[in-house]
């Protein structure tokens, strides 16, 4: 007899396997976390084993769940070009993206590259800014979609993936030691801002702004120069410089969300396509910095 399981059930797998965390993969896939527990149980009863155990830290997969994973990374893949495969349809016409300045370089700059060679006929432009510059763009028309950062939890868009906030310092440098603490932000509406002052408030440190004028390369360089620390996704620090932390004397920082917003009205199809290839390129494994 055949035994069939809804994709559904798989990509609720490899979000958990993903973040070791129903609770993550239920804000990701915008489901309750009884929910990704209900369609987990699910696939335990028709595999007959378990695929998770409880740590301290979170769950992480058993020998079963382990091969599970591949096999159902592949399915998804899969399962998704032949999606694309057979709806696939010519796309013209032109596409207004927001995005942050620290994810244009790093995160998304694979996306855009795969999204211009499908779709040779669609222009698209770029406008970067703070995340809260985004929001107001997109509500005001200015741009058709956006990929917004926000502290974990705070979102109404469609979270695409999540990144712990970490300080940045120069490689062996020095600024984090000194009083006051220099910090150098892109902007004042930096997304981080609120959450990097807070926790420097919290912790009792003092702190004086050494640059926000809204330039990522001006703000890397006195990161570099060892002048100032900044605050970066994880994921998006360049690899000459340093990640701080507890050790260094510094307070953790919260982890983020970056999710995807498009306007409420009906989108064009070059909008919507972009907003499949960023779901495609963002929702994959992404290491979180331990807390």
């Amino acid at each position: 007899m055949a035994r069939n399981f809804d994709i559904a059930l798989i990509r609720t797998f490899t979000a958990v396997a993903d973040h070791g965390s129903m609770t993550v993969a239920a804000n990701m896939l915008h489901m309750t976390q009884s929910a990704v527990s209900q369609q987990i149980k699910r696939l335990e009863e028709m595999f007959g084993c378990a695929l998770f155990e409880r740590e301290k830290r979170g769950l992480r997969l058993t020998d079963a769940g382990e091969r599970l994973l591949g096999n159902a990374r592949r399915l998804l893949i899969l399962n998704d070009d032949i999606w694309a495969d057979m709806t696939e349809t010519t796309v013209e016409g032109s596409v207004r993206l927001g995005m942050p300045h620290d994810l244009v370089g790093t995160v998304l700059a694979p996306v855009l590259r795969s999204y211009a060679e499908r779709h040779p006929q669609v222009e698209i432009s770029l406008v970067c800014g703070s995340s809260p510059e985004l929001m107001q763009a997109l509500d005001n028309g200015v741009i058709d979609l956006g990929v917004i950062e926000e502290p974990l939890g705070t979102s109404k868009g469609e979270c695409l993936t999540i990144d712990r906030l970490v300080w940045v310092g120069a490689r062996a440098g020095s600024a984090y030691r000194k009083d006051p603490l220099p910090i150098s932000m892109v902007a004042d509406t930096c997304a981080f801002r609120p959450s990097v002052f807070a926790a420097l408030r919290d912790h009792g440190r003092r702190w004086r702004t050494v640059f926000e004028n809204g330039n990522i390369e001006a703000t890397t360089a006195t990161v570099r120069t060892d002048l100032a620390i900044t605050a970066w996704l994880c994921s998006t620090v360049p690899a000459d410089l340093d990640i701080l932390g507890a050790g260094d004397g510094l307070p953790d920082l919260p982890i983020f969300s970056v999710s995807l917003y498009l306007p409420k009205s009906e989108t064009a199809p070059p909008v919507t396509e972009l907003a499949r290839h960023i779901r495609e390129g963002l929702m994959r494994p992404r290491q979180v910095a331990a807390a």
